[in-house]
């Protein structure tokens, strides 16, 4: 496992140690945790992206009664 340091001013790290306080974890774990969510969010903007290039590429739509018809939902 890595060990990363980060600088912060003194505002951002009394408002961090506020929401983990709430949360009932370690400023370490709250950071830890914004890190990951931020890069599943970087993630879900490139799958996304790349979701909407191949729809500009065929841009074919089915209604949502279709949909749900294609999935036996109906």
């Amino acid at each position: 496992m890595a060990e990363v340091t980060l600088t912060f001013n003194d505002g951002a790290i009394e408002l961090m140690k506020g929401f983990a306080a709430k949360r009932g974890i370690s400023l370490s774990e709250y950071v830890k945790q914004a890190a990951l969510d931020r890069l599943e969010d970087d993630e879900d903007i490139r799958d996304a992206d790349a979701a909407y290039a191949e729809y500009l590429k065929n841009p074919v739509t089915i209604s949502h009664e279709q949909l749900k018809q294609e999935l036996g939902l109906l």
